[in-house]
């Protein structure tokens, strides 16, 4: 790690020396001259350049053009009525300047960019380098709950959105956030109907960053975060754990286990290698804290005919485990290097060409020590054997320690048992490593090209892009001996008497090679765009637009496939009145001929009512627009496999039913029925949104109600068909797959942000919320009691019994319905009877609540940001209310010879029942205390301090001499705080690495 820190360095001083060229330009006078300043392709006249530290100021002339003798490396300002300022350094490198319309920001959407004061329909944006000049993050999604409304994990709570990554669909986590300009959220059915009908679940559009007509800059950023764990398990010890299972045996009427003398040696803990007591989660295992590495190099710059844009990143991450054995070398790197170039051929011709290479790798141990540590109870063996205190005359066992391949520190064997020859601590140091590789490749080019000699205001765009990708995991799976040793103390001393082997150390050499993954994705689209204004209030634009995309992945016979034929069709009068048609004509192969097209049309109207003169006056509004959209898209995204709509026969042998077929024993069985009708699921939507500025921008909001049905959802419904179309003997099936399920989804997202100035103190405040209320609106059910219905409920609704307490004595049991789950024993939940049948079966299980621990009902943000001098301070707090969970993991739910967790503290016992809180232990199966009850359910309601940074900006005068041409330093905490009431559940992990909480120092550089 210190070489690649010295590689860094070294980096950056050839960065510097290669800048050196700034020095020599701090004091000298340059002369600009024949620069033209424009706008929109066109002259500006009477624009402004001003240069204070020489005290200029001049304008342009008719034809845009100026000249000035300036001090090089100085601020100019360029400015013009209505449009925004842009400052640069005077340079020689300078081009012609391009200023942009002022309050204009252009936003990504559907095959094109539109100003973000014209958007409608349902998108959202957010424009990323402005976030991470407060915000440093990796991930480019990183906290985007609390900057934009209707995103919390899914859009308007439909899960498998679609990633476009500069068009082509591509997986978020091949985008750092430092490469990303933009990302663009397409919520609405008409924003993203034109991608067709992959798009049906929402659109998340990021776009990387672009080169500049600029002199060339350099920006670095180096990071070094450490990882902190929030929260780890904890499991009792060997005593503790002895005293349980005796209490679980008692509960069964069987004879405890454990001794109490084996207890207290146990418990004494004199000797842990005899009488071994093995906490998983200790720092002797589990680092307290562990580090991350960060550096990022971007390259920008170019001029009319060429800009480009590089990036370079390199990340270490360390592993949580402590270092020991193999585990020394574990880690996470990733490399990777993307370059953008854009080139203006000629008047007519403009084309761009992007690529993206991505190298990462992660070394590992040959054990899945998370699982283990959750499974292995803590006396099972001792991971060390000492040699030491083998008995001197065990000639036998001191042979077995010099043929052992596997001496650990020079001084212990492996240990192990019977029922344990192999186990997580052996496999560490011994049971060799394993090297995950990915690499991915990323290209895409574009085309633009002018066509208005043929039709005034008309282009035509092409994109080409094929990503490669592949993966493999290298490992040498070495064998080895474990060794059990039995003890003795006749001579006062603990010693070992003898050791038993199990198993033999072997080491190959092999490299095995396995895992192997190779993916491909070719994408496409050619659009003519039209562009027309007429008498500077009628604005029209269309699109014609044709696009696919092909992802083939190895294993997988049939190729993932994205076609449709687009139209826009767009109006506006003066940025006032506004009226948009999105179709799609999408083909789709998963269906049979004749059902393979569908048409999906959406429409948009919009009215920015502040330009209306009943409001134009009104000095509290600056802004103030509606918009309406819906429409119909048609998807298969849903549909699980390609040809459901044939049917399936199959041919077996030794069945006992047979129709012959030509050979004996052997049958044709039916497994579905055909449906030549089969078709898209269709979303049905209608959304009205309104977006505002108040009181001069104090206040501005965003905000979109929404309605969507998705109907025709695709079943293979068993309750719709007699019961003689599944039988079992002979095992048949003639049910086909049918368009039938309709899910329902209503709700609102918003953006609320006030920004006010207090003094030298800029003050910024952002709400942003989203509330989603789902309905299963048609099922295919047949249940005996109308409570049982899915039809009416949520989508994610949690269903299970509801529970009455504990048994409390056998008379309780018998004066209570009958138990169906299992034999029942006082300290068992107790349940509530539904239907009144005296029986507590599947048919007593009722709607418990939405469920809520990736996406509750109601998800909100909140962000912070406070500026003083060159001093920022930036906040997020994220949050979610109306979800709920179950306890339903090995941590909660335990019986038989499972670990105990401290849970089992607060179970049933005669002396506890008035306090328990947790059911009564077995050593035997629990089938009636662990299923789905609200006994287990609790609340996911909370509040999480997401981030907080504070920024130091270092003032330009500070930097004149020398060769920064901007400095800051920031430090971060991200992760930090849950504040909820079930704060204990929600920050464990069972059965994986947990989770951290991450404090950060940056510095960024530019040059």
């Amino acid at each position: 790690m210190r070489y690649i820190q010295l590689k860094i360095v070294l980096c950056f001083v050839l960065f510097a020396f290669s800048s050196a060229d700034i020095f020599a330009q701090i004091d000298q006078k340059i002369f600009l001259s024949g620069i033209v300043m424009e706008a929109e392709g066109k002259p500006l006249e009477n624009a402004a350049i001003v240069s204070k530290k020489d005290n200029i100021s001049i304008v342009t002339d008719k034809t845009g053009s100026y000249s000035i003798n300036v001090t090089a490396n100085t601020d100019l300002e360029f400015s013009a009525a209505g449009y925004t300022t842009l400052v640069i350094k005077a340079t020689t490198g300078i081009d012609d300047i391009n200023l942009n319309k002022e309050n204009s920001n252009l936003v990504q959407v559907a095959f094109k960019k539109e100003e973000s004061r014209d958007l409608i329909g349902g998108v959202s944006f957010v424009n990323l380098p402005e976030i991470l000049e407060k915000n440093y993050t990796t991930y480019s999604l990183d906290g985007i709950q609390a900057l934009v409304g209707g995103y919390n994990g899914n859009i308007w709570g439909m899960s498998g959105y679609l990633v476009l990554v500069d068009g082509v669909p591509r997986d978020a986590s091949t985008v750092i956030s430092t490469e990303v300009e933009q990302i663009t959220f397409l919520k609405g059915v008409s924003a993203v109907a034109l991608y067709g009908s992959r798009a049906a679940k929402g659109v998340i559009y990021i776009t990387t960053k672009k080169g500049k007509v600029q002199k060339q800059q350099i920006t670095t950023r180096f990071d070094n975060g450490v990882f902190v764990p929030k929260s780890l398990p904890k499991y009792l010890g060997s005593a503790e754990y002895m005293h349980y299972y005796n209490q679980a045996r008692v509960n069964d009427g069987l004879d405890p286990t454990y001794s109490d003398e084996t207890i207290y040696n146990y418990a004494a803990g004199k000797n842990p290698y005899r009488y071994a007591n093995v906490n998983y989660y200790s720092p002797k295992y589990v680092k307290e804290f562990y580090f991350n590495y960060d550096a990022n190099v971007e390259i920008t710059g170019g001029n009319k005919s060429a800009r480009y844009y590089t990036v370079v990143n390199f990340s270490s991450q360390q592993d949580p485990l402590q270092s020991f054995g193999e585990a020394e070398k574990n880690n996470n790197n990733r490399f990777n290097v993307r370059g953008n170039v854009d080139l203006q051929i000629n008047d007519r011709f403009s084309a761009t060409i992007g690529a993206n290479a991505i190298y990462s790798n992660s070394r590992r141990v040959n054990a899945d020590y998370w699982a283990s540590a959750a499974t292995l109870r803590p006396y099972l063996y001792s991971p060390l054997v000492p040699i030491s205190m083998i008995e001197p005359s065990d000639a036998a066992s001191m042979a077995l320690v010099k043929n052992s391949n596997y001496i650990v520190d020079g001084q212990y064997l492996l240990g192990g048992t019977q029922l344990n020859p192999t186990n997580p601590f052996a496999s560490i140091y011994a049971g060799g490593h394993n090297t995950f590789t990915s690499r991915q490749f990323q290209f895409n080019t574009g085309i633009n090209v002018k066509l208005g000699d043929v039709i005034d205001g008309l282009t035509f765009h092409t994109d080409f892009a094929v990503d490669y990708s592949n993966s493999y995991n290298q490992a040498y799976n070495n064998s080895y001996a474990t060794y059990e040793a039995s003890w003795n103390n006749y001579a006062g001393i603990d010693q070992i008497t003898s050791l038993t082997k199990y198993g033999k150390d072997s080491k190959t050499g092999i490299e095995n090679i396995s895992g192997s993954s190779l993916s491909q994705t070719v994408a496409f689209s050619g659009q003519f765009n039209y562009v027309k204004k007429i008498n500077d209030q009628h604005n029209l634009s269309a699109m014609l637009i044709g696009s696919g995309f092909q992802q083939s992945l190895s294993g997988v016979y049939h190729k993932t496939s994205n076609a449709n034929l687009g139209l826009n069709l767009s109006y506006n009068f003066n940025q006032k009145y506004y009226a948009e048609f999105n179709g799609a004509f999408v083909h789709s192969a998963k269906f049979a001929e004749g059902n393979r097209e569908g048409f999906s049309p959406t429409m948009t109207l919009g009215w920015k009512l502040s330009e209306e003169d009943f409001l134009k006056d009104v000095t509290a509004v600056n802004n103030l627009k509606l918009s309406v959209s819906g429409g119909v898209l048609n998807t298969d995204l849903d549909v699980s496999n390609y040809f459901l709509y044939e049917s399936i026969y199959s041919q077996t042998d030794g069945q006992w039913f047979s129709w012959r077929d030509g050979a004996l024993n052997r049958s044709t069985d039916a497994r579905r029925g055909e449906n030549l009708d089969l078709g898209f699921s269709k979303r049905n939507e209608l959304n009205v949104g309104l977006e505002g500025a108040f009181f001069k921008n104090f206040i501005t909001l965003n905000t979109n109600f929404f309605v969507n049905e998705v109907t025709g959802n695709i079943i293979q419904p068993s309750t719709l068909y007699p019961n003689y179309f599944v039988t079992d003997f002979p095992n048949t099936s003639f049910l086909p797959y049918i368009n039938y399920n309709d899910d329902k989804r209503i709700g609102f997202d918003f953006d609320l942000r006030f920004n006010k100035k207090v003094g030298s103190v800029d003050l910024a405040l952002g709400f942003t919320g989203t509330y989603v209320d789902t309905e299963a609106t048609k099922r295919a059910e047949l249940y005996d009691d109308s409570y049982q219905n899915r039809q009416g409920k949520p989508l994610d609704a949690l269903w299970g019994l509801k529970s009455d307490g504990f048994f409390m004595n056998a008379l309780d049991i018998a004066n209570s319905p009958s138990q169906t789950f299992g034999q029942v024993k006082p300290g068992d939940i107790k349940y509530i009877d539904q239907n009144g049948d005296g029986i507590i079966d599947n048919k007593d299980e009722v709607y418990l609540g939405k469920a809520g621990w990736n996406g509750a009902p109601f998800t909100f943000g909140v962000n912070f940001t406070a500026k003083w001098n060159n001093f920022t301070f930036f906040t997020i707090f994220t949050g979610q209310t109306g979800g709920y969970a179950m306890k339903n993991s090995s941590y909660f739910w335990m019986d038989g010879e499972d670990k105990y967790s401290i849970n089992v503290r607060d179970s049933w016992t005669e002396e506890t029942k008035e306090t328990a809180t947790y059911p009564r232990l077995t050593s035997l199966s629990s089938d009636n205390n662990f299923r789905s009850s609200d006994f287990w359910m609790y609340s996911t309601d909370r509040v999480n301090l997401s981030k907080v940074q504070l920024t130091y900006d270092f003032p330009k005068k500070m930097l004149q001499k020398t060769f920064f041409n901007g400095l800051s330093v920031y430090a971060l905490g991200s992760n930090l705080l849950t504040i909820s009431q079930n704060r204990d559940v929600m920050e464990l992990t069972v059965g994986s690495a947990p989770q951290t909480r991450y404090y950060n120092l940056g510095v960024k550089a530019l040059f």
